[in-house]
């Protein structure tokens, strides 16, 4: 059965879930979105999502035309009507529909809101297990002073290009740095590695989205009683790193084995991965906003 998706305040088959061609969000990515994960029956980290969604929303001067907690239900009920126990479901709030200029005056109707409930496969399974080889894209990280990473918006044109190098370079995925050099995210995922013992992650002011499946890490690496660090490293920090992996809703924490053909560590997933991964699937397992 084709997904059911929530259009408008309507659910809908998939194939009359349609957009109008002047609508802001196709014409020039002006909205913004989310990706949240359901687990078991129950939608994890929901409630952080939504409010990172209505804030990137308020941030872009966009009214979402229901309230957090309408949303939540209507996310809930878009899982009921397509049957899903698992599933990763997205959010997409676009401007609405206005004319072919980018005056956002011109948009004088609603906002446009979307559900969409379905799988999601960003890496092979045997990922997880042997671990990602990445390299560093030359395609820059968009500064913070130009747009702000904590905005989730639908223009990820920058990232694409990254992962066109990636794609080019015969790996799955690419590590963005910023205009002074230091590592900031990947393409669709945040990045941790281990140094001394310690868990290291950019800070958000290097240009990074504050990721949910980072702060849960981040979470649950202090309950083993790992020292967290969130500060600025380069490269050569990722060469030399013990571990490294990525962080990211859709690929829940994958180990990275290499970076620009060097091998990382011993060149297979690292203990604390290992741990925190076993722990993050534990936690997804049991928690959550039950459908």
């Amino acid at each position: 059965m084709p997904p059911i998706v929530y259009l408008d305040g309507a659910y809908v088959d998939r194939s009359e879930a349609l957009v109008s061609v002047w609508d802001h969000g196709f014409l020039y990515g002006d909205g913004v979105f989310e990706g949240i994960r359901a687990y078991n029956g129950r939608v994890f980290k929901l409630r952080e999502h939504l409010v990172r969604l209505y804030n990137s929303a308020r941030s872009l001067m966009i009214t979402i035309p229901v309230t957090i907690d309408e949303m939540e239900k209507a996310v809930l009920e878009t899982c009921r009507k397509n049957g899903f126990v698992d599933a990763y479901i997205r959010l997409v709030i676009s401007r609405g529909v206005g004319d072919l200029g980018i005056d956002p005056r011109k948009c004088t109707g609603h906002a446009t809101v979307v559900i969409i409930a379905d799988r999601i496969a960003l890496y092979p399974p045997e990922t997880y297990e042997v671990g990602l080889k990445i390299v560093t894209a030359a395609t820059r990280k968009n500064s913070n002073d130009a747009f702000s990473a904590q905005v989730k918006s639908l223009n990820y044109l920058n990232n694409i290009l990254a992962k066109l190098e990636a794609i080019h370079a015969g790996v799955f995925e690419a590590v963005m740095v910023n205009r002074d050099g230091y590592i900031t995210e990947c393409t669709t995922e945040n990045i941790f590695i281990v140094a001394k013992g310690e868990l290291h992650t950019p800070p958000v002011h290097v240009g990074i989205l504050k990721g949910i499946t980072r702060d849960t890490v981040m979470e649950l690496a202090e309950k083993r009683g790992i020292k967290v660090r969130e500060l600025p490293f380069t490269a050569h920090d990722v060469y030399v790193a013990e571990e490294c992996f990525v962080t990211g809703t859709g690929a829940e924490i994958i180990p990275v084995v290499g970076i620009d053909g060097r091998t990382i560590g011993s060149g297979k997933p690292g203990l604390m991965t290992a741990q925190l991964l076993a722990d993050y699937r534990a936690l997804t397992s049991q928690e959550g906003t039950a459908i």
